[in-house]
């Protein structure tokens, strides 16, 4: 008997994936449990494994983009395949973005205990604490599916609301379409040229890019801030700090609370414009921008408000992780609120950022660099770094703008005003 495999759902927002390897080939044989191919969507990179026994069959090649919920295989149910035949030489695919070690694989639904979990939903239950009887399963038999436990995720989570500016749930922005340049597509290429797809995770975060030049009306403003007090301090406190913690502490960790303290005077960078309405909020969740191998990724610190130095080195260092692990889930990735990007660890010295939809304001961190500066009368060597807000003008103005970065250079040139406790 024929039993289809169908593209699986990978989250709320998300309507298609791309096959990124068949782990084996047609006609091999397959046993439950087994991993049949990889999908990506454009947050996640996700395994899928064998419901059924038997002989498989490729319904769509290696690079096809398809629709959540197509059929993309099948697998013949009984028949005895290829007992020799071995994964496909496509090589794997690294996700820094993947999600805990998801596949897609059936297990009991309602009522389920843990022992009766595949180890893929017992992974994911337990890494996001929940009950799995409180999760409706789509499989066969009422089991539940990795896309059963997005699913519930998305749903239970915090929302993000649906904005002006094409925010969907989970923080995603909706699909826009991609503006081209006229003949661009079918121009005559050169023999030498290439033409290869963009990942789905590239192609959401151009989508997401041309969506806040169109959406908002960015400006950036700059200012500039002497380290030398923040210096002294991380030299002076970062073994203790390390030995009792077990982590750095970094310049990020400064950023962020100098960063929440200008929030304070200046709360709007941390709002978000919703059609003719201002969506204010008193948390700060901080969107700190990582580049990877797949693209750019930011990983959210939820209310970080409330977070001192050790708390925010600790969930820099836990994302730093599972970002080389491939483990950093979408709940991860989803919302924030403010974002800061460290251009710096690039050897940029300056920079205008662009606004992470539907976020107001975005920080850009760049590289320190030993400056001649004028200190009271005398000519001083000083670790320098250029700072860029951007943000939108239709909800902060440029007076706010520039007091926000005052006070947040204030606060970095005073870090005591910080509160460095651990």
């Amino acid at each position: 008997m024929k039993r289809e495999i169908k593209a699986p759902t990978v989250g709320e927002s998300i309507t298609e994936v791309r096959i990124l390897r068949w782990a084996k080939p047609p006609g091999a044989a397959v046993k439950v449990g087994e991993l049949l191919l990889e999908i990506e969507s454009d947050k996640a990179t996700v395994e899928v494994v064998a419901e059924y026994a038997g002989a498989l069959t490729h319904g769509e090649p290696e690079g096809a983009t398809v629709k959540v919920g197509a059929v993309i295989g099948a697998i013949d149910e009984g028949a005895a395949g290829t007992a020799s035949a071995g994964a496909t030489a496509a090589p794997k695919v690294a996700s820094v973005v993947s999600a805990p070690a998801p596949m897609m694989a059936a297990a009991v639904g309602m009522g389920a205990h843990a022992e009766d979990l595949s180890p893929a939903v017992r992974r994911m239950v337990t890494e996001q604490n929940l009950n799995p009887a409180t999760i409706a399963g789509t499989g066969r038999a009422g089991r539940i599916t990795t896309g059963d436990v997005i699913d519930y995720v998305d749903r239970s989570g915090r929302p993000a609301p649906t904005t002006g500016i094409g925010a969907t749930s989970a923080g995603a922005a909706a699909p826009v379409a991609m503006p081209s340049h006229p003949g661009v597509a079918s121009a005559k290429l050169d023999a030498r040229d290439r033409r290869v797809p963009m990942s789905m995770l590239r192609k959401k975060i151009a989508e997401r890019l041309v969506l806040a030049q169109h959406t908002a009306a960015i400006l950036t403003t700059f200012n500039e801030v002497d380290l030398t007090e923040v210096n002294a301090l991380r030299a002076k406190h970062k073994e203790a700090f390390k030995a009792k913690h077990g982590v750095n502490l970094g310049f990020m960790s400064f950023f962020g609370r100098a960063c929440i303290e200008a929030m304070k005077e200046v709360p709007a960078v941390n709002y978000m414009v919703d059609g003719s309405d201002t969506i204010q909020r008193d948390y700060v969740d901080l969107g700190i921008a990582v580049g990877t191998p797949r693209g750019l990724v930011v990983p959210v610190i939820r209310d970080a408000q409330n977070l001192g130095f050790v708390e925010i080195e600790k969930t820099i260092a836990e994302f730093g992780a599972k970002g080389k692990e491939g483990k950093l889930t979408m709940k991860d990735l989803s919302g924030g609120t403010f974002t800061i990007s460290n251009g710096g660890t690039y050897g940029s010295l300056l920079s205008t950022p662009i606004l992470n939809p539907p976020q107001s304001g975005i920080l850009g961190m760049h590289k320190i660099q030993d400056r001649p500066m004028a200190v009271n009368g005398q000519v001083l060597i000083r670790p320098m770094m250029y700072v860029a807000l951007s943000y939108d003008h239709r909800l902060i103005d440029g007076k706010e703008a520039v007091t926000f970065l005052v006070k947040m250079k204030e606060a970095l040139e005073n870090p005591a005003k910080l509160a460095l406790s651990y």
